[in-house]
């Protein structure tokens, strides 16, 4: 079985979908994946389906819809000849609650997981330019936001702020390795987006920062600065941390070649929530 989650909803079984269109079902198949080769309470389902109110039907509600993944599983087994195989052995009911059983499958978020944490290793063992492909190779894995055509409730929308908080962490990594190699001129056009999109998070300011002061544009690289202040302060009372103050004033002092670089504990401050 294959699963994709770091996009739109795909769980496909020997190629053939099994991903429902129905809302509810939906959602399950989603917690199921996210959590896949691993119990998931019907606990956890139910307070996924309808939060804190859930209907009186809620596990008879609950079973109706794993009775319909399977169905969707059987139709891809038969299709695929396999015969040794039923729905309930990959759909599996355990006590307590259900397992989607991937059988070696690919699943996407490991995927990512793997490649970056590779790219991490290479990050600190300043093998930047390997750094930058494995870690862009993790990226590449993301087709949009996280479960994007799925609705979310408290147990999906947890998981997805964590999927997205490690691409953020993967994204950071990869332009700070790109920066030490020198490409600051090609990201400027990437980091006027993610600064717009990201506006209190500190490490993407003062990559942005540093890109352009290497490129020339010292007095865009501090207007970088007083915008990030400015939200910091109108929005939570803060001003920027002591390692973006540094960075201003390195910028304001320094050469083109020597500013911006990071001392060992700037690993990056997100300040408030991002996205």
């Amino acid at each position: 079985m294959d699963i994709e989650v770091l996009g739109a909803l795909s769980v496909r079984e020997h190629g053939t979908s099994i991903t429902p269109t129905a809302p509810k079902p939906r959602q399950v198949l989603a917690l199921l994946a996210l959590q896949a080769d691993r119990v998931v309470q019907v606990s956890s389902l139910i307070e996924e389906l309808w939060d804190d109110e859930p209907p009186r039907s809620a596990r008879t509600t609950l079973q109706t819809y794993v009775l319909q993944l399977r169905e969707l599983i059987g139709e891809a087994l038969a299709k695929s000849g396999e015969e040794d195989v039923t729905a309930k052995d990959i759909l599996v009911t355990l006590p307590g609650g259900y397992r989607l059983d991937t059988r070696g499958g690919r699943v996407d978020f490991r995927e990512f997981e793997q490649q970056a944490g590779a790219g991490y290793r290479a990050m600190d063992a300043e093998d930047f330019t390997s750094a930058a492909r494995r870690l862009r190779e993790a990226l590449s894995l993301w087709t949009g936001s996280a479960l994007a055509d799925v609705t979310a409730g408290s147990r999906i929308g947890l998981e997805v702020k964590r999927l997205e908080e490690t691409r953020l962490c993967a994204l950071d990594q990869r332009i700070e390795a790109d920066l030490r190699l020198g490409r600051h001129r090609e990201l400027l056009s990437e980091l006027t987006v993610l600064v717009n999109r990201h506006q209190m998070h500190e490490s993407l300011h003062g990559q942005f920062m540093v890109a352009l002061h290497r490129s020339g544009r010292r007095g865009e690289a501090l207007s970088v600065y007083q915008r990030l202040r400015t939200t910091l302060v109108r929005e939570l009372g803060l001003e920027p941390s002591a390692m973006m103050s540094r960075l201003q004033r390195s910028i304001l002092t320094a050469a083109p070649e020597t500013a911006g670089t990071r001392s060992p504990e700037a690993t990056g401050r997100t300040v408030a929530r991002v996205g």
